[in-house]
């Protein structure tokens, strides 16, 4: 087993995982320290190191909130059972799980990004123990990045320092972070040429925004985007912003350095780490991407749609019950009035649709919900036709019964648990069919990182089921419940009127990469 590897910088030693097959190494610095100068700058080369560094454990999680275990918060009851873990603004490590016996092996590599809204989150989770995925063939690599004001401040003395890379420092640390495992993956059995970027929530969006990106051409061969994708159904019902205009973003970046009492970037280098982070957090910001024009220039959803993205297969999908919107209406007058501004002459369409001539608000309003990241997926999936692309496109549901005293439903995340394979660490009392199901899931992720295709065997040598492709003609998914299931139903009628009508109101227009 590969328990010793060179890396660019130095030697590095992992420990023998649960299963001895694998190796872990914990905690390798793939940049420098983002403290001092470093802090709002790109990443920058790590240092070298003399002799084995020990890989055996996390490194420090980026600066964030202080979680507190609390037991009426389905996430901190869910994820935060460290509340005093180690932080540091000295976080840019990965990690890596590898199955390899010597280097050369050319495994598949993933590359995962954490989620938690550009917020919160890190890598020693335990729920992203990639072990379980190391035991198919892979190589699992975890990454750190900067969040927060750490991660996404703006201020025109930023801009004028380094006008090629003035912001978004939190994916640039991504992006570092993954062209750090292409130079290196070789040395622990990977094949730096079949690398697949994941991620959920914040980080499926960070998946789209490196899709977009015009600066990784290369970097990546597929991409999977679990519940990080998203457009808004009804107004008032958006998910959070993360998107920000630059002007406005380096304008808000002023007004936090006074609220920091710091006159200059070099006096707001020079203050504490936890400092800054209280003070973004009493401000009550919520920064994220921002429109650069240089590692992100424009809307990643947007570029998906025409086109303006890496030619990669991509896997989508979303859990069954997460961000579903309605019409904002009291009455049913309203609800009326809130179709007609909605889809002027189709207004009456809608409202037969959701049965709103019964005159029942409650029925019509439930007839109208729907997922917002089945909204988008399902626009993908036509635009993906219309531009010409036909890149490989696979969607699914997640829809399994969730045990718990809290009757939790398929919430946000919790899919996380079924396909990382790592149930056993869960609070919750899984049974047989969920660990049945967590472990066709873990098979289908891993066949998809293997070569772009989620169809092949399970680990029992049988043939899967088939999973195919999404298009306009089949608008057809994965479903996972009890056990995994084709849907072959098409889209609700409300959800195929509401595609109908966001292609009316926004034609695309081809285009591709070159």
């Amino acid at each position: 087993m590969l328990r010793v590897v060179k890396v660019e910088n130095g030697t590095v030693r992992g420990l023998p995982a649960a299963d001895p097959r694998i190796t872990s190494f914990k905690g390798i610095p793939f940049a420098a320290p983002p403290v001092g100068d470093n802090r709002w700058r790109a990443p920058q080369p790590a240092a070298d190191w003399e002799g084995v560094r020990d890989a055996y454990a996390f490194a420090p999680v980026p600066m964030q909130v202080r979680q507190e275990i609390d037991d009426n918060n389905i996430y901190t009851r869910e994820w935060a059972v460290e509340p005093d873990i180690a932080m540091d603004e000295d976080c840019l490590y990965l990690n890596v799980w590898t199955p390899a016996k010597r280097q050369g092996e050319k495994l598949p590599v993933f590359v995962w990004y954490f989620g938690g809204g550009l917020q919160v989150g890190h890598t020693a989770e335990m729920e992203f123990d990639g072990e379980r995925i190391a035991r198919r063939g892979i190589v699992v690599v975890t990454i750190a990045y900067r969040l927060n004001a750490f991660g996404f401040l703006c201020h025109p003395e930023i801009t004028a320092e380094s006008p090629e890379a003035p912001a978004n420092f939190g994916h640039l640390d991504q992006q570092a972070a993954t062209r750090w495992v292409k130079r290196n993956i070789a040395a622990f059995g990977g094949d730096p040429d079949n690398l697949t970027i994941g991620g959920q929530s914040a980080g499926g969006g960070s998946v789209m925004n490196q899709l977009a990106s015009p600066q990784n051409e290369g970097l990546f061969q597929r991409a999977i985007v679990q519940s990080g994708v998203f457009t808004t159904l009804y107004p008032g019902n958006g998910a959070p912003k993360f998107l920000r205009d630059f002007a406005e973003a380096e304008a808000d970046g002023v007004r936090f350095f006074e609220a920091l009492g710091a006159s200059s970037l070099a006096e707001a280098r020079k203050l504490d780490a936890a400092h800054v982070r209280d003070k973004y957090l009493e401000s009550g910001r919520f920064w994220g991407t921002v429109v650069d024009g240089k590692f992100n220039v424009g809307d990643a959803f947007a570029s998906f749609l025409r086109n303006e993205r890496w030619p990669v297969p991509v896997l989508f999908g979303h859990t069954s019950s997460e961000f579903i919107s309605v019409p904002e209406a009291g009455t049913a007058d309203e609800f009326q009035k809130t179709a007609a501004e909605l889809f002027g002459d189709d207004a009456d369409a809608f409202l037969a649709l959701c049965g709103a001539d019964a005159g029942s608000l409650d029925e019509a309003l439930k007839r109208a919900s729907a997922s917002g990241i089945e909204y988008a997926i399902r626009i993908a999936g036509q635009a993906n036709a219309d531009t010409g692309a036909n890149l490989p496109l696979y969607y699914y549901d997640f829809d399994a019964d969730i045990p718990g005293w809290d009757n939790p439903g398929t919430f946000h995340s919790v899919d996380l648990w079924f396909f990382f394979e790592t149930l056993a660490k869960c609070w919750r009392p899984f049974v047989g069919k969920h660990y049945d199901l967590a472990r066709q899931m873990c098979d289908y992720w891993a066949n998809f990182i293997r070569g772009g295709d989620p169809n092949g065997r399970d680990l029992n040598g049988e043939d899967l089921p088939r999973w195919e492709t999404y298009t306009p003609e089949a608008p057809f998914g994965m479903r996972f419940a009890d056990k995994a299931g084709f849907a072959r139903e098409r889209p609700g009628e409300i959800m195929a009127f509401l595609v109908r009508q966001y292609f009316k109101k926004n034609p695309l227009h081809s285009g591709s990469k070159g």
